[in-house]
């Protein structure tokens, strides 16, 4: 069986990042495994509807239920690394980091249990964000970091060494769902459709990035499954207002004007020649060869 591995900062990302891709891999036998780095503690209320008291209270009890829905949703495994969520600095200059939370962790302590998972769990692939995080929020950027250098570690048996057998993964991709060239061909669509584009506006402060833009390697065709992303996204309700950003566009228009998923292929220890379709391009064959 084909493993696949994401590593995420928080509740969420898992839905709002790859997840068709994952629903993809899903229905075809492939066992997907989510770790999530913090428990979310410290993220917002972003769905006026939930801005209660009550919900506030109990954040971090609810994101768990939500990160549950949103599982069984996608069908996958999933674990929690125990990071406490370092929050989103505001100010100028933003204060200083919570003590303890996860983007303080130091590295070496930090990448210690994801090693731990991934020689638990052995994924052929690996997915992450890239150095700047997605967007440059403390969690997402350490995610990165733990997720690169347990990438490396987890074969190394001199790295490590009481967090199991050694289990080198094959391949490791960063996610690229937000970028220019996607946003434009959905605001195309839209104005095609006679509908307004909520990212016209956007678009015209946005500078094309062509260097940015010839990262992405890989591209998963997946739209069949943007409503079980959608769903899973709607799971995460202290997060996602049903009425917000996040369906200002139909899924008709997202399913005919960017009907992939998009990454960047960051290591391979397989050949692999882009551009890619597939995130098991390589493993699969270099599986073939390893099979008695």
């Amino acid at each position: 069986m084909l493993r696949l591995m994401h590593v995420h900062a928080h509740p969420d990302d898992e839905s709002s990042k790859g997840a068709a891709t994952t629903a993809k891999y899903v229905a075809e036998g492939v066992d997907v495994h989510v770790a999530t780095c913090t428990g979310g503690e410290r993220g917002s209320i972003l769905n006026p509807n939930m801005d209660r008291p009550d919900v506030l209270a109990n954040i971090a009890e609810i994101r768990r239920q939500e990160m549950d829905r949103a599982r069984e949703i996608l069908g996958i495994t999933q674990d929690w690394l125990g990071f406490v969520d370092s929050g989103w600095p505001e100010g100028d200059p933003p204060p200083p980091l919570p003590e303890g939370c996860f983007a303080l962790v130091p590295l070496e302590e930090a990448v210690e249990p994801l090693v731990r998972l991934v020689r638990s769990f052995r994924p052929h692939v690996m997915t992450t964000y890239d150095e700047n995080g997605g967007y440059p929020h403390p969690d997402h950027v350490r995610c990165h970091e733990v997720a690169v250098a347990a990438f490396e570690a987890a074969g190394d048996p001199t790295r490590y060494p009481d967090a199991g057998e050694p289990w080198q993964p094959l391949k490791l991709y960063y996610h690229h769902g937000f970028h220019r060239e996607r946003t434009q061909a959905l605001s195309d669509e839209m104005e095609r459709r006679g509908l307004e584009s909520p990212y016209a506006e956007r678009l015209k402060e946005w500078k094309p990035d062509p260097e940015h833009a010839a990262r992405i390697t890989t591209r998963v065709p997946c739209a069949e499954y943007f409503p079980v992303r959608d769903k899973a996204l709607l799971a995460h309700a202290t997060q996602i207002d049903p009425e917000g950003a996040w369906f200002a566009c139909p899924l008709d228009v997202h399913q005919t004007a960017w009907p992939t998923e998009d990454y960047e292929l960051a290591r391979s220890l397989v050949d692999s020649d882009g551009p890619e379709d597939d995130l098991f391009t390589g493993v699969r064959e270099a599986l073939e060869t390893m099979a008695p």
